[in-house]
């Protein structure tokens, strides 16, 4: 079983990490295309404040985990079990010891939904312009070719708090003109509904392996639904390559600024604290 002490020995591991991020050492090795996406996530929960970051998933762990340790320490996590860390945890590392603010059973979590103080990152078998979400299933969902996960949570999420979402490959399998079964409602289908889940509705960002996407394209003058916009490419992609990967037609600003780089406190907490491992090269054919 996982350590879960409070004690001087955690604490004083968390003040030489503290001091040696801030010793400005240098990483040569420049950051990887997984790296950089760590951070496209992290930085979904920027200005998200005392809420519960909840990511899914390697890298979106890897993504929330490096918010947190960095610009935004009032969110909360759990462990991907039934605790909130104030430490930062390596991923995949059950056995990591821990530092526990709370206990939070699975039933706790509902009340949190419900109350819209979370944020969570899901995946997406299908994703269409307007955001509907599929997890479900491949093909008509009276005879699937391929049964997936199904609806989860995602219905109760999309109505209640802001979600993003992360897609490691993109391509156009991935980005549908029409998703097959609707998982987790985009802007279209919420548009209809009532006034309250219109405002809970938020979908922040699709990160995947080639761009940030977002749906900040919404004209207060025409009334219709927000459609997926390309917020910036990943250092060494086009923006052609990415229209060429979407399966509908993408919002294109004029211009498309790269992903940020990490920082090299960034890359040092990823490489060495996060994910020692290297786990979240897995997702890239690692």
């Amino acid at each position: 079983m996982p350590s879960t002490s409070s004690g001087s020995t955690l604490k004083g591991q968390m003040v030489e990490m503290d001091e040696h991020m801030s010793a400005g050492d240098t990483l040569h090795e420049p950051a990887a295309r997984d790296e950089v996406c760590a951070v496209a996530i992290a930085e979904a929960f920027r200005g998200d404040g005392e809420i519960l970051c909840n990511p899914i998933g390697t890298t979106p762990i890897i993504g929330g985990r490096l918010a947190r340790a960095t610009f935004e320490p009032a969110m909360v996590m759990t462990d991907a079990v039934s605790v909130l860390a104030a430490n930062p945890l390596p991923v995949g590392d059950d056995d990591a010891e821990r530092l526990v603010e709370a206990w939070m059973p699975y039933r706790d979590l509902f009340d949190v939904v419900w109350s819209g103080r979370r944020h969570i990152v899901m995946g997406a078998s299908q994703i269409d312009a307007h955001g509907n979400q599929n997890l479900a299933a491949i093909g008509d969902w009276r005879r699937p070719k391929a049964q997936l996960l199904g609806l989860r949570g995602a219905p109760g999420n999309l109505v209640n708090h802001v979600t993003t979402y992360w897609i490691p490959n993109h391509s156009t399998r991935s980005f549908v003109p029409t998703v097959d079964v609707v998982s987790g409602p985009g802007y279209d289908r919420v548009a209809p509904l009532s006034a309250a889940i219109r405002t809970n509705h938020e979908i922040r960002r699709v990160v995947s392996n080639l761009a940030v996407m977002d749906f900040e394209t919404l004209d207060g003058d025409t009334g219709e639904s927000p459609r997926m916009r390309l917020r910036s490419v990943h250092p060494g992609v086009m923006v052609d390559e990415v229209v060429e990967a979407t399966g509908f037609d993408l919002v294109v600003p004029n211009e498309v600024p790269e992903s940020r780089l990490p920082t090299d406190i960034e890359l040092q907490l990823i490489r060495e604290v996060l994910d020692p491992r290297g786990l979240r090269k897995t997702e890239f054919g690692g």
